[in-house]
């Protein structure tokens, strides 16, 4: 079994990891390995250049065509499409790898080892990472034990937290973010597919982002909704869904961040259950934060919410959000508040010392 990573550590790892190896990255569909990939090293200044390999029928598609040097009276390989010609590092994302033909995973063992293909050099400073999928209910090809030994094998496994902040920062429907914070195992459909294996529908992480521009178009959702909905994450998943949250909106942890006052009125009518979802989601929301980013006004609206939370006598509610706190789960999150909010912490060691 590969060792296991969610986001935050492949990003330390991708700092640390030396280009000249290659890193394979096992896990289902559709968890955002391209994603945060493309991310990341735009961030870095460097280009990613994704190939799918399942979808690639002859090894022409990545080495490209034969053609006859006339000078030399030898053939030689045109470039593909994709190879970097200006001498620029590329990161290069094989994706599908175990999906792909086995006269194509013959290219890709010298690629792998030399970084060449065909003869022509990879730009120095080029770095190859590849991704298989993994699970009965795909139709896979047997990878050679040579060429998993030319990659540094992980599990890549982004926790549910990491993918709630992450739809937060995009700005995901809050009902969808509501939902999958309070059912993590519909996120990937572990559950469903436990439940009922034949099911030929799952959820998964791009699925509740399309769900989340359909309910965009559609705040009052209607039959033909609930079907679409149907559509992209399966009958289950949606049913349950939509049988989680109400007309009312759901209060996300930006808006209390942002500006408490505004949604306070709203919040006020929340049970303990649902004050604790909202405190679990302003700590991974603060766990994402850019210590920049955490400036007066959002310390402030932070103080005034744990300040109501201790006014309003909801005792249950502010010792959850005490307990998040001292459990270290969300390490950055504690940080920002120790280091710019000296009066949240206050609020708390207060707090506690009535308990």
């Amino acid at each position: 079994m590969a060792v296991s990573i969610n986001t935050k550590e492949l990003e330390e790892m991708l700092q640390i990891v030396p280009y000249q190896q290659n890193i394979m990255l096992v896990g289902r569909h559709g968890i955002g390995k391209s994603q945060i990939l493309e991310r990341y090293f735009r961030a870095q200044g460097q280009k990613v250049v994704s190939l799918f390999l399942g979808q690639m029928s002859d090894p022409g598609d990545l080495i490209g065509i034969p053609h006859k040097n006339e000078a030399s009276g030898k053939t030689e390989f045109m470039p593909p499409y994709w190879f970097p010609l200006d001498g620029k590092p590329i990161v290069l994302f094989l994706d599908e790898l175990n999906r792909a033909r086995p006269e194509i995973l013959q290219t890709i063992m010298d690629l792998a080892l030399n970084k060449k293909l065909a003869g022509r050099a990879l730009p120095e400073g080029s770095r190859i990472i590849s991704a298989v999928n993994e699970g009965d209910e795909y139709q896979l090809t047997d990878l050679d034990p040579a060429l998993v030994s030319r990659f540094n094998v992980y599990y890549f496994q982004p926790t549910v937290g990491e993918w709630i902040a992450w739809a937060q920062r995009k700005g995901l429907d809050n009902r969808v973010v509501s939902f999958i914070t309070e059912h993590e195992d519909y996120l990937d459909g572990e559950m469903l597919r436990i439940l009922d294996p034949g099911l030929e529908k799952l959820p998964d992480r791009r699925a509740w982002e399309r769900v989340s521009e359909v309910m965009a178009c559609s705040p009052a959702p209607t039959d033909t909704t609930k079907k679409i909905v149907a559509g992209i994450v399966g009958a289950k998943a949606a049913a349950r869904f939509f049988e989680s949250f109400s007309e009312q909106r759901v209060v996300s942890a930006q808006e209390v961040l942002r500006g408490f006052e505004t949604v306070k009125e709203q919040v006020s009518h929340y049970r303990v259950a649902e004050l604790a979802v909202l405190n679990e989601s302003i700590f991974r929301h603060l766990d994402q934060m850019p210590e920049a980013d955490f400036e007066g006004k959002v310390a402030g609206n932070l103080f005034a919410y744990v300040s109501w939370l201790v006014e309003k006598g909801y005792r249950e509610a502010m010792a959850q959000f005490c307990n998040v706190f001292e459990n270290s789960q969300y390490a950055h999150a504690n940080f920002l508040i120790l280091q710019s909010a000296p009066e949240v912490y206050a609020k708390i060691s207060e707090f506690v010392a009535t308990l």
